[in-house]
């Protein structure tokens, strides 16, 4: 949306297709809240815009409790962008300023440390600080509501620096205290999530979303000992193991059918069981983009739409989405090694859980493992230059710079080149090389192969 009164119309018709692209102040409670909120629309004098939570946070706005607007599908614009801006947000959602400041989030960028605030500043209304900061409270209120972790321990495990720091962001975010907050969710959900050990969490989504191609691609897909695909269709359940920046974790997330309310989105279940909780965020993050929740189905749906081949599969499929990677590195020697391959690098070279837990019995092999034990292998020089960082497939990396670095290796066919940048780049404007695509189709390519794929028009 271009100006404010396009935004106060989406708001006075609580259209939940905004949810996440901008939020809303009320001056007169001092309350942020999504577009789809509930609540009785506020006079238009008395409304001010932000384009994130981050933002309104930083204005004295507190979070609504009836529309939770920290909760919401993150921006699909900074999700696909491939600009610095966007770059930094992906690496922030992945806990990069949590772990190494401000310092190395422009390290990882290629730009000093004013130039990124500069920038974040004057297109998100708040720098890396603020950004990180409004997604520290998100992670607290998750460890609050559903773990029976110490309070204390729940602000570490968040990323705050010190108690008084995180007692002082959750007033100002949520104005209520971290056991007030706590007290608000019901106990037994804590309780028997403590009891099995593990994080019940819903992964929202905006729109439609058509769970069973995802499904369908990730059981075809899944490499034993680090995933599987269990139950039947409409009801399966995707297990994976993931290696994370200070443990190791083991993710759930069900298969969920239905059609959402119009104008609204939905989620999907999942669990998480950590061994360090400080890994919630991260952990959350690569599932979003496993499973590419943070999609505006609806922007790809009208361009698609367009096109008389893709139109009666996008009516038939509304919401079908371009599943990414929860681990970059490892769907890239994937792509060069093929399934069998790979679980035969896992049973060799994969890491052991201390505690597996069914069929998942390791962490996929680390570049390094690999480039040390075969590096005259398939993936040889992929994992040699993904080791000493010649090549860089995380969520800052510029994807032109790591598609010319992949070119660069000896055996790398465009194909697999092209699945990379689809899966582990998350850029959604890729086509197979030798595959004549309409300029229609842009910049959803990578969703309209998708779509002949589901009808079986393309292998």
């Amino acid at each position: 949306m271009e100006d404010d009164d396009s935004r106060y119309e989406a708001v006075r018709s609580r259209d939940g297709r905004f949810d996440g692209a901008f939020f809303f102040g009320v001056t007169t409670t001092g309350v942020y809240c999504r577009p789809s909120c509930p609540a009785r629309t506020p006079l238009r004098r008395n409304v001010r815009f932000f384009p994130t939570a981050a933002a309104a946070q930083g204005s004295g706005f507190r979070a609504c409790r009836r529309c939770r607007p920290d909760a919401v599908p993150g921006s699909a614009q900074w999700d696909v962008r491939a600009d610095v801006v966007g770059r930094a947000v992906r690496l922030i959602g992945d806990g990069v300023v949590d772990r190494e400041g401000v310092a190395g989030l422009a390290a990882r960028l290629g730009y000093s440390a004013r130039q990124v605030q500069r920038q974040l500043t004057a297109e998100l209304g708040a720098g890396p600080v603020a950004l990180a900061r409004a997604q520290r409270a998100h992670t607290a209120r998750v460890l609050l509501q559903t773990t029976a972790m110490p309070v204390t321990e729940v602000a570490f495990a968040a990323g705050f620096a010190s108690v008084r720091q995180f007692n002082d962001t959750v007033r100002a975010v949520y104005a209520d205290t971290p056991s007030a907050l706590r007290a608000a969710a019901p106990a037994r959900d804590r309780t028997a999530a403590a009891a099995a050990g593990v994080i019940p969490l819903r992964l929202a989504h905006r729109g439609p979303y058509q769970a069973g191609p995802v499904f369908d691609r990730l059981a075809r897909e899944a490499v034993a000992g680090v995933e599987e695909v269990s139950g039947p269709p409409g009801r399966r359940v995707y297990r994976r193991t993931l290696r994370l920046p200070y443990g190791t974790g083991v993710a759930a997330v069900g298969e969920r059918t239905g059609t959402p309310r119009s104008g609204s989105g939905g989620w999907l279940d999942a669990r998480l069981r950590l061994t360090d909780p400080r890994d919630l965020t991260t952990a959350v993050r690569r599932l979003r983009r496993l499973f590419d929740l943070d999609a505006d189905p609806y922007a790809v749906d009208e361009r698609l739409r367009g096109d008389p081949r893709l139109a009666p599969l996008v009516a038939a499929r509304p919401g079908l989405r371009s599943p990414g990677a929860a681990d970059p590195e490892e769907l890239a020697v994937r792509a060069v090694t093929g399934r069998r391959e790979a679980e035969r690098l896992v049973r060799a070279y994969g890491k052991r859980l201390d505690a597996p837990c069914g069929g998942l019995t390791h962490l996929f092999p680390e570049p390094a493992a690999l480039a040390e034990a075969e590096p005259d292998g398939p993936a040889g020089p992929l994992a040699a230059a993904l080791a000493d960082g010649a090549v860089r497939l995380d969520p800052g990396a510029d994807r032109d710079d790591a598609c010319r670095a992949l070119r660069a290796l000896p055996g790398l066919d465009p194909a697999v080149i092209a699945t990379v940048r689809t899966r582990a780049l998350g850029d959604p404007d890729v086509a197979p090389p030798g595959l004549d695509t309409p300029g229609t189709w842009r910049p959803w390519r990578s969703y309209a192969l998708n779509h002949l794929r589901a009808a079986g028009e393309l292998e």
